[in-house]
């Protein structure tokens, strides 16, 4: 009980919260595949895609901007920064709420009629449970994120389950039960008052302002992120008459993202630490957190993709079975584990811009990778005739982010590489020494 009590921190509650949705929606998408007909799955994928790329629009708007404002402020202005946040959340989800009401009355195919007739009410309803999600994250209060995010995904798996189970698998109840879930997980958090929805009241024209001039970067660098990620799959597409190239870039694409949770769950952590170091003028601590924490994931990352490098195969072989082995994809596998310890530095250059009221230059470190990143792309499949050339186009990109977000950084900070590296290692030397000190207590 003592070790668990250790165990559990903010840290570790942030890499649940991180973890335990991607899992759980992967089974329930299992389940939906095994059991929905082609047909109505179509319908759910369509439906999923366009509530993503929505519900993608509104957090980029609004998430770090709450977060960056609300962390460290007083009580009167954290009142301000959450009713603002209210009143700009209500006025995006009204506006794509009636873009999809005007597509539903005009629009002539079925699938989309289906889609857009749920959408409005799900995407209000989710309203509230993001709202809690943000504020929370900005109070640091990872034990109740864990419990919040688990609520969505696990009533939906549930209501997937018992439909199964009464042979009730058709799209229309489907949406029924996600449009439950979504409902009670922002009831939940209204009721125990996690959304703060009353702070309404205490909008402020000048606060609304600062929110659309911050979010109007972050929103558009959230995109940028999107199409980032997304531009080698519809390279490759284009550039190779075979599909399977598709398929075989697309698995160590979504095994990087297996790595990139412990980043997100520390970047979680980190962003409302470092905004509010920087709300009490203390940009010295501020600078700290960001060289520990993207310190300490850049050396921890180092053995994790030595050893992925050498059972890329074996990794491949168990995730997408023997038709990937041995092909392309171990060998694609590899090469982007070669930029995986560039990442946590890129993030937190990113973050710590944005948390320093420079979200227009986060903005341009992220277009001058996604265009990086085509050229490379287009470029290595000239030379390499191959889905090499893509990915190590990868690799220059995020180069390339690294050097810009150092150059800019260092203009407003005082920090360098080496200093990173550094406090990395010293940091996860004294984390690793004392926890096996606890463990030697423990036994004793």
């Amino acid at each position: 009980m003592q070790i668990l009590k250790r165990l559990v921190n903010k840290h570790t509650l942030s890499l649940a919260s991180n973890a335990v949705m991607p899992i759980i929606s992967m089974v329930t998408v299992s389940l939906l595949a095994r059991n929905l007909t082609e047909r109505d799955l179509g319908y759910w994928i369509l439906f999923l895609i366009t509530f993503t790329i929505a519900n993608f629009f509104r957090s980029g708007f609004l998430q770090t901007s709450l977060v960056k404002f609300y962390s460290g402020a007083s009580k009167e202005r954290a009142a301000t920064v959450v009713g603002s946040t209210w009143f700009m959340g209500l006025i995006l989800t009204l506006l794509l709420a009636v873009i999809s009401l005007i597509t539903y009355l005009f629009g002539s195919n079925p699938s989309l009629e289906i889609t857009v007739k749920w959408f409005a009410i799900i995407f209000f309803s989710t309203l509230p449970s993001s709202i809690a999600l943000w504020v929370l994250q900005a109070e640091e209060r990872f034990d109740k994120i864990f419990l919040l995010q688990l609520i969505h995904p696990a009533t939906f798996f549930l209501s997937i389950v018992g439909l199964i189970i009464i042979h009730q698998t058709h799209f229309r109840f489907v949406i029924y039960a996600y449009c439950f879930s979504a409902m009670l997980t922002s009831v939940i958090s209204m009721a125990v008052g996690w959304a703060k929805a009353a702070s309404i009241r205490n909008k402020s024209n000048e606060c609304v302002k600062e929110l659309v001039n911050f979010g109007k970067y972050s929103v558009f660098t959230s995109i940028s992120s999107y199409l980032l990620r997304g531009s080698d799959t519809f390279i490759i597409k284009y550039m190779f008459v075979d599909p399977s190239f598709v398929a075989i870039y697309y698995l160590p694409q979504r095994l990087m993202e297996v790595i990139e949770i412990p980043l997100r769950s520390f970047i979680a952590t980190a962003l409302p630490a470092m905004s509010a170091a920087l709300q009490r003028g203390e940009k010295r601590q501020m600078t700290y957190i960001m060289k520990k924490y993207a310190g300490i994931l850049t050396i921890l990352l180092i053995p994790m993709s030595i050893v992925t490098f050498i059972c890329a195969d074996f990794i491949i072989e168990i995730i997408g079975g023997h038709k990937f082995v041995p092909t392309e994809a171990a060998r694609v596998f590899r090469i982007f584990l070669c930029f995986a310890v560039l990442l946590p530095v890129d993030r937190f250059f990113g973050i710590t811009l944005d948390i320093l009221n420079k979200p227009h230059l986060n903005l341009i470190k992220v277009v001058i990778m996604l265009v990086v990143n085509v050229a490379g792309d287009f470029a290595g499949i000239y030379f390499t005739h191959s889905l090499y050339g893509v990915a190590l186009a990868s690799i220059v990109s995020f180069i390339a982010g690294v050097v810009y977000g150092y150059w800019v950084l260092k203009k407003n900070l005082q920090f360098t590489m080496r200093d990173i590296l550094q406090l990395g290692f010293t940091e996860t030397k004294l984390l690793i020494t004392s926890f096996i000190a606890r463990m030697k207590v423990k036994s004793t």
